[in-house]
């Protein structure tokens, strides 16, 4: 072990887990254990000799609360005193604290902590790994990530594990059939464009995960105000977390066969641009009125899933920044989960409880298909009304997914306004570990 501080790690005003010689020093503070706080703590010399660190009771606590130790820091070498809890999940909430995104900033050193024991190194190690993946995509600007960068950076995961990619680009996806993920992204100056991953042994399970790889969505000829346009180089979020998810199972070695289905495009406004009110024939073949050009999203996840569904996958995933009305729902930690399959769905959502990673599951209620109807199309791509906007997306995209043996959407918001356990400020990780628990447990 590697020189460095403790951490006592201290749930409540009884101060169990401190040195008996610090109690006297903590109740001077006020220090009780509330969650997140800490304490320093110094020696007989006054040198600082470890940091008493607030956890909260039991009920209240996050498995990632070491995430907050983390952030505030100074950066150093540190240890448990002890864990409470899984020792894996603590390892991990301190890394995934540690995290800054410092690409267009001098560098500065972090906080490291020294493996605790009983965990799993390489658990802690890919799951750090894929969550930073996710995070810098997200955070760094259109400027240095278009479609053109964002292909690159796929390209890049699935080459260091041997799998194989191929895209479609520009008016070739025309000739092959994708036509809503090209009117999306013609207007664009760079190629709108579909990115294939495959990867595993042909004859294991299949499953695919699809992500929306909106690289900056402008609201097209419905144009974003421009307060609603300051975050939307996250619209690749759900791109972003798919792929981190990808190279987790790789990593992981998961025996499964792989495909990875991201369309990538920028919702740009130029005289190319799809217009409201046109109608647009999908891959398969349903046709789409344009009520609205910012309900671009689940336009070019419909192409990608009709072609995953076309392989009736094991398990299907797709993971998107797709409505506002998510977040009015639900708030900006709780994705909303639809699944064509309820044991999908639970082991979804247990999995996402285990991992600090919640998933919430809402109702793909059939009787709303009638709010995304079209007098001159098969289906409209916004809904009539302010209503059930989140659901209305879902039961759109449920359009396009017939063979899939089991399905689930993923309405993400891929952003932390707040810091909070094991998430710093800005664009983040989400869905991510509890997919990638819940396909470990079904198919390790």
């Amino acid at each position: 072990m590697s020189h460095s501080l403790p951490l006592y790690p201290v749930a409540d005003e009884s101060l169990a887990g401190l040195p008996e010689a610090a109690y006297a020093w903590a109740r001077a503070n006020g220090f009780r254990g509330q969650r997140g706080r800490l304490l320093p703590l110094p020696g007989p010399d006054g040198a600082l000799v470890g940091y008493g660190f607030g956890i909260g009771t039991e009920d209240g606590r996050s498995p990632l609360v070491f995430g907050l130790a983390a952030a505030a820091l100074e950066p150093g070498n540190y240890h448990l005193a002890s864990v409470p809890g899984d020792p894996t999940l603590a390892a991990l909430g301190f890394a995934l604290g540690a995290y800054r995104f410092d690409r267009y900033l001098p560098a500065k050193p972090r906080s490291l902590l020294d493996l605790p024991e009983g965990a799993d190194a390489a658990e802690v190690a890919r799951l750090t790994k894929s969550a930073v993946l996710a995070r810098d995509l997200i955070n760094t600007p259109t400027s240095d990530l278009g479609p053109v960068a964002l292909e690159a950076a796929i390209r890049t995961v699935a080459n260091s594990h041997g799998a194989a990619v191929t895209s479609i680009v520009g008016d070739d996806l025309l000739r092959q059939n994708f036509p809503m993920i090209h009117a999306v992204g013609r207007a664009a100056s760079e190629a709108p464009r579909l990115v294939d991953v495959t990867w595993g042994r042909a004859d294991a399970p299949l499953v695919t995960l699809v992500g929306k790889g909106v690289t900056f969505d402008t609201g097209g000829l419905d144009i974003k105000p421009s307060s609603s346009m300051l975050l939307m180089k996250k619209d690749m979020g759900g791109s972003a977390n798919v792929l981190g998810l990808a190279a987790a199972l790789m990593d992981r070695k998961l025996d499964i066969r792989l495909r990875v289905l991201i369309p990538i495009v920028e919702n740009a406004i130029s005289a190319s641009a799809f217009r409201p009110g046109d109608v647009l024939v999908s891959r398969k073949g349903i046709t789409v009125e344009i009520g609205n050009t910012d309900a671009e999203g689940r336009l070019i996840l419909a192409d990608a899933l009709a072609l995953a569904d076309e392989e009736a996958p094991e398990v299907m995933l797709d993971m998107a920044t797709l409505t506002g009305a998510a977040r009015t729902a639900l708030g900006p930690e709780l994705p909303p989960l639809y699944a064509t399959d309820d044991a999908l769905a639970t082991g979804l959502v247990e999995a996402g409880l285990t991992v600090d990673d919640p998933l919430w599951r809402m109702p793909l209620h059939k009787p709303y298909g009638s709010m995304i109807s079209s007098k001159i199309a098969d289906i409209n791509n916004a809904g009539s009304s302010g209503f059930a906007g989140s659901i209305t997306a879902a039961l759109f995209l449920s359009r396009f997914v017939e063979r899939a043996k089991a399905w689930a959407h993923l309405d993400i918001f891929a952003w932390a306004p707040e810091p909070r356990a094991g998430r710093p400020f800005g664009g983040t990780d989400q869905g991510l570990r509890a997919t990638y628990r819940y396909l470990v447990e079904r198919f390790g």
